[in-house]
């Protein structure tokens, strides 16, 4: 099985609008790799003049939450880094049990890459952050706007890659279900642990990796 890989475009965003643009990429892939009986919502952003769907789905919607505010954390801990998060859909494959072990293996054959540079402002405008456009409103807006254009690019991409990348999809497990088996995987302490992580996952997938940028 090879696992398509997307690389998304970087994003440009200050701290308070990672909610927002996670759970805007998040949602509309999980959207368009959903299964079964969906409950389509529409979402508008606040930040930007973007709408964009979700499955409907209460599970989902927790899933993502608790990985943006893990996300979220960590950025706070690590400043002006730049990170990524992984979105991957995999398959369980029940190995042969021996007499230490049940090994159940995830075969990947999908995998989303956000990537994300936070913007840290001085701390001087900390506590000064949203009221920005009032200070320097060209400025401000010029940004915003680059932002939101930036975000459009990226769901344009996601729209393109579910439609064009097809033949890797395994056959649906069950119609019952809302999506395939999923995890978000995002920066740990380390960023070398994050790293080895992702290579653990690829190689328990079957065959090479297909690059798509």
């Amino acid at each position: 099985m090879n696992c398509e890989v997307c690389q998304l475009k970087e994003l440009e965003v200050e701290s308070f609008e990672i909610r927002e643009v996670l759970r805007c990429i998040l949602h509309t892939i999980m959207f368009h790799r959903a299964l079964g009986l969906v409950r389509p919502r529409d979402v508008d952003l606040q930040l930007f003049d973007i709408t964009y769907v979700q499955c409907g789905d209460v599970e989902i919607e927790r899933k993502i939450d608790e990985k943006i505010d893990q996300f979220i954390s960590w950025v706070e801990k690590h400043p002006h880094k730049k990170s990524q998060i992984c979105l991957s859909f995999y398959e369980v494959k029940n190995n042969k049990a021996t007499w230490f072990s049940n090994k159940v293996e995830r075969l990947y054959w999908e995998q989303w890459y956000i990537n994300l540079n936070v913007v840290q402002r001085p701390k001087s405008q900390s506590m000064k952050s949203h009221l920005s456009k009032v200070l320097d409103p060209g400025e401000e807006s010029a940004r915003r706007a680059a932002v939101e254009a930036s975000l459009r690019d990226v769901l344009f991409h996601i729209i393109r890659f579910v439609n064009e990348k097809k033949d890797h999809i395994p056959p649906i497990p069950n119609r019952e279900v809302i999506s395939f088996s999923y995890d978000i995987t995002i920066p740990s302490s380390s960023d070398n642990t994050f790293g080895m992580d992702m290579l653990k996952r690829m190689l328990q997938t079957s065959g090479h990796p297909s690059m798509i940028s």
